[in-house]
């Protein structure tokens, strides 16, 4: 098929799905230059990365740890471990803890819900410590839990020591990694990422405002987490959505609270103002058929293993141009997944992105004639091929 019909075909929709790459740079100005140690300004929808400064470098995450602790928490309710409405008896050693706080009493009794509250609202560390001996019996063993989930995500420069990011020389996260662990966050569990978005919580008549001053400034500001050491700096998380385009900051190392939700806000603008994202078709749409020889079947339809989601300069979607390969001697047996063939999308003579089609269903071996048969029309189509 050549690029003009797939063209008109697709491309009104348009196809695939684009992986965090850095696409080609019509004139857009440079990006903003933060006051601050680190920082990243990631797509959601692409996971592409638009904007970073030691995007790698690692650095003491302070309270953003307490979104891995919140994550986990969430992941053993949605796999029915813990239930939102279960008690949890708080111990001395959650009591004890330092810094910032839910104000929970010793020996009382708390719901895992409210204590989600507690740790993204008012980022006591007392609720995560309550949480992570609740869930796996001690902190040490809950921070083994945040490294082997931080590994799955592939957060490759974040280390975990405990469940409130007091400080630990071992303890250590990056902008990148954060932005990975955020968008997992959004896109893995919509419905507790609501809470992140509550600007104050209220418990033991004690009412805290959540720490995100910009959930005051800018309504399309939903989320996430701030956090703050001597150590650290003043660091904040933060996800906004505009004309359904979502994007994920990270700032590490500000010098105050304002300074962090200031130089954040620039990251927003800039990329909202000079980038768009659309996602085009949905993993498992048929995109094509193709041939299947010696097959119980003649033809296996054929579409992506993920969404088509591209984020690009603004104006440039059109400039799209997309061609597909697909397999011309595919053999029965074929199963579900298995590579059938390759789009290619360009802008201009840049090849943006390469993907691979793939089976969206399974075609047996066919019967003795069947396989005869097409033995004998693959020989003379090799011969005119």
């Amino acid at each position: 098929m050549n690029i003009s019909t797939f063209a008109k075909r697709f491309l009104a929709p348009l196809l695939l799905t684009v992986a965090p790459a850095v696409l080609a740079a019509p004139a857009i100005p440079s990006p903003p230059q933060l006051a601050a140690k680190s920082y990243v300004l990631m797509d959601a929808a692409s996971g592409q990365v638009l904007v970073e400064h030691n995007g790698d470098e690692r650095l003491p995450p302070a309270s953003l740890t307490k979104l891995m602790t919140a994550y986990i928490a969430t992941l053993e309710i949605q796999k029915g471990q813990i239930n939102p409405s279960d008690m949890v008896t708080v111990s001395e050693n959650a009591w004890r803890t330092g810094g910032s706080r839910m104000f929970i009493q010793v020996n009382t009794q708390v719901s895992v819900d409210d204590l989600l509250h507690g740790i993204i609202i008012q980022s006591g560390n007392d609720a995560s410590v309550a949480v992570a001996e609740h869930i796996a019996g001690s902190e040490d063993a809950f921070a083994d839990m945040m490294n082997t989930t931080a590994q799955r995500l592939g957060l490759k420069n974040t280390h975990f020591m405990n469940a409130t990011g007091l400080p630990h020389p071992e303890h250590y996260s990056s902008a990148a990694d954060m932005a990975k662990l955020a968008r997992a966050i959004i896109y893995e569990e919509p419905e507790h990422y609501a809470i992140y978005a509550q600007k104050e919580f209220l418990w033991n008549n004690i009412k805290q405002p959540n720490r995100n001053l910009l959930l005051w400034r800018d309504k399309t500001v939903d989320g996430l987490k701030t956090g703050h050491t001597e150590e650290a700096g003043y660091c904040l998380v933060a996800s906004a959505v505009r004309d359904g385009m979502r994007l994920i900051t990270v700032v590490f190392g500000t010098d105050s609270e304002q300074a962090r939700a200031a130089e954040t806000q620039k990251l927003l603008t800039y990329g909202f103002r000079f980038f768009e994202t659309r996602t085009f078709y949905q993993k498992g749409a048929e995109l094509a058929t193709t041939p299947v020889w010696k097959g119980e079947q003649s033809q296996v339809k054929a579409g992506l293993a993920q969404d088509l989601t591209l984020t690009l300069p603004r104006g440039q979607v059109d400039k799209l141009q997309a061609s597909m390969n697909l397999d011309s001697r595919l053999m029965a047996p074929v199963q579900q997944g298995d590579v059938v063939g390759q789009v290619e999308v360009r802008l201009g003579d840049e090849l943006v992105h390469s993907a691979n089609l793939i089976a969206l269903e399974t075609v047996e071996e066919g019967g003795l004639f069947r396989r005869l048969w097409d033995s004998i029309r693959l020989f003379f189509f090799g011969l005119f091929n």
